[in-house]
């Protein structure tokens, strides 16, 4: 024992055993066992060695535990497996966006090695039932670790002319309390070292050769879009503070941006990569060497491809989009030019002077020589140029960050401009509000899955939270999504809102259930639901009850009309482990849809039922989900 460990009291702590460390390192956060290797020497060297006390720590923060052992091999110990763990854990959860207003939910689960974010597709519910039939579920990005644990690599899916497509990127920041995703290009140095030259793809192994055969063919696989790409490693160092940041440019020129840079970083992905699973499925599926092969794929691909578009290079492309659209918008035809040219030319004259008399009148306030006024106040918005040149390459990146969201009923107020995805506060069960949480359901009785032959029921995804208004606790069902094919009331609204103090006299409709069964009602409650209102924004309200059943389900009913709206606490990740996947839309559109929209944008696709685990006929398809549904009229 040296003499250093002596003297600052640790020698008892360090003749522990390994698993004695282990237990002392289930109390602690991770943070406080880097603090703990900080007293000294010996404590540094004895939590840096000690694999079981980081893999404690490593089960602390929520991965499957069986699929630990087999991260480990991909990351240099499980102190840095703990240090992607922590660092991705925030993302973990629901995203939402305003449009289109059917729902726009995106679940961040974990992958392998990996977080992977999902968007859930809005659709009606088969005959199966919500437990049994597959969710339809489309990807959209995911976050995988390097061998130091850092999460760096970052890819966004998109499908572009009938071909799904990877766009890598990179990841800046995530805040530890992050609410609000952004998707934005980045600027940075190129690395003298790699200097900025056409991209040529070397042959290397395919995704069927990680598990023994070789393919020379990769580079056609891997094929490139037509540019100049900086070569060069994942991670960039970080742009000069002095440079004007990516959300200062114009929605137009952000959007140009973001757009150029997709389309010049896309890699085609091989039908076979397509076809492996993104995270763990169902447990009868043994997917670990599919996603272990598949998460080294990606690796090569990215080696390879860098990420990165040269300044230059973007530059000369804008530019080029840019004459083409004054081009167009300036062509007239010569054949038409007569006297009604000649007085729009007058008239444009005699404005610019009536404008330019106008200003002169204006004590104090100069005019420059193109007409506008000096020193009217600081531009809000930075200037395209200025962006481009801060740095030497351009990129894909995703920031994480911790912004004042203001809510209303549970539901955030978002910018219709940014490319940006929000986080729901999703409160957990516990005394007094055992209700909050997820829930899924239809409308109609008795619950669940239609008849077998019939049509099906439009699926809704609830957000149930609990406030306090008045001193009296409100139970609020927010909707998040539905799936109609055309939108009955805004994303976002409170389907009811419940006084959970106030009791009801109203008894339940029904006697019996689907399956002939004597209905229990443990509480009822009184409450209004949605109706309509002044217009598709402003819905209104009418009275009802929520009434607790057996077996956990609530079942709200419109009093006037008895509709009922029948719900089930439902797990969405494991909904989507016995999901089924279905082509994505363009990448950007892909992150978030900020086009206002009021039907099913990701309607249109075909199923590919090559990702299930199962082999599925013909036949099976009307026992799952579909994609369009009747427009299923709530008339409360």
């Amino acid at each position: 024992m040296s003499g250093e460990a002596e003297n600052c009291g640790s020698v008892l702590f360090l003749g522990l055993p390994d698993d004695v460390l282990a237990l002392i390192s289930a109390r602690l956060r991770p943070r406080d066992l880097c603090a703990l290797g900080l007293c000294c020497r010996g404590l540094h060297v004895a939590v840096a060695a000690s694999e079981k006390a980081w893999l404690v720590q490593c089960l602390r923060l929520g991965p499957p535990p069986h699929l630990l052992p087999r991260w480990r091999r991909g990351v240099r110990s499980y102190g840095a497996l703990c240090r992607f763990l922590a660092a991705v854990a925030p993302l973990l959860g629901i995203w939402v966006h305003q449009n289109p207003e059917l729902g726009n939910v995106v679940c961040v689960v974990w992958g392998f090695l990996s977080v992977v974010g999902v968007r859930v597709i809005p659709q009606e519910l088969g005959y199966l039932g919500l437990d049994a039939g597959p969710l339809l579920w489309a990807p959209v990005f995911e976050i995988l670790a390097d061998a130091n644990g850092s999460p760096s690599r970052f890819f966004l899916h998109g499908r572009d002319c009938g071909e799904d497509c990877l766009h890598p990127g990179s990841v800046r920041s995530i805040d530890s309390s992050c609410n609000v995703l952004f998707l934005e290009a980045d600027s940075r140095p190129q690395d003298s070292a790699f200097p900025p030259r056409p991209l040529h793809l070397p042959p290397a192994r395919s995704f069927s050769s990680v598990s023994g055969s070789k393919d020379p063919d990769l580079a056609r696989k891997y094929s490139r879009s037509r540019t100049t790409v900086a070569s060069r490693s994942s991670v960039a160092p970080p742009p000069p503070s002095s440079s004007p940041s990516f959300s200062r440019l114009p929605f137009s020129d952000r959007r140009r941006l973001l757009e150029l840079v997709a389309a010049r970083i896309r890699l085609k992905v091989p039908r076979d990569l397509a076809a492996a699973p993104l995270f763990e499925r169902s447990s009868f599926c043994d997917d670990a060497n599919l996603l272990a092969n598949r998460r080294l794929e990606l690796i090569e691909m990215l080696k390879l491809s860098g990420g990165w578009i040269d300044r230059m290079a973007a530059e000369l492309a804008l530019s080029l989009t840019e004459h083409r659209n004054a081009a167009s918008s300036n062509a007239v035809d010569h054949r038409t030019r007569t006297a009604t040219d000649k007085r729009r030319a007058f008239s444009s004259v005699a404005g610019y002077l009536k404008q330019f008399m106008g200003r002169s009148t204006s004590p104090n306030v100069p005019i420059s020589r193109n007409g506008n006024p000096v020193g009217g106040g600081k531009n809000k918005h930075a200037q395209l140029h200025e962006f481009l040149r801060s740095g030497d390459v351009i990129g894909l990146s995703l920031r994480a960050t911790h912004m004042r969201v203001t809510t209303y009923r549970a539901w955030p107020n978002m910018h219709d401009s940014r490319f940006a995805l929000y986080k729901l506060p999703l409160q957990a069960p516990m005394a007094c509000q055992e209700h909050a949480g997820l829930w899924g359901g239809t409308f109609g009785w008795p619950p669940g899955q239609p008849s077998e032959g019939k049509s099906g029921k439009a699926l809704f995804f609830l957000l149930l939270s609990y406030e306090e208004v008045n001193g009296h606790p409100l139970l609020i069902a927010t909707k998040i999504l539905e799936g109609t094919h055309y939108v009955l009331h805004p994303n976002g609204s409170a389907m009811f809102i419940v006084k959970m103090d106030e009791t009801t006299s109203e008894p339940f409709p029904w006697e019996t259930d689907g399956e002939s069964l004597q209905v229990e009602v443990k509480s009822s409650h009184s409450g209004e639901g949605i109706a309509n209102g002044y217009g598709f924004r402003y819905p209104g309200s009418k009275p009802g009850s929520l009434f607790v059943l057996q077996n956990g389900l609530l079942a709200f009913v419109w009093k006037e009309s008895q509709s009922i709206l029948t719900l089930q606490r439902v797990d969405l990740q494991e909904l989507l482990k016995k999901g089924e996947r279905v082509p994505v839309l363009p990448p950007i559109a892909n992150f978030v849809y900020l086009t206002k929209s009021y039907s099913n944008v990701f309607t249109g696709f075909p199923i590919n039922s090559g990702f299930c685990c199962e082999a599925r006929n013909d036949n099976d398809s009307a026992s799952g989900y579909r994609f369009c549904s009747v427009n299923y009229l709530i008339k409360p």
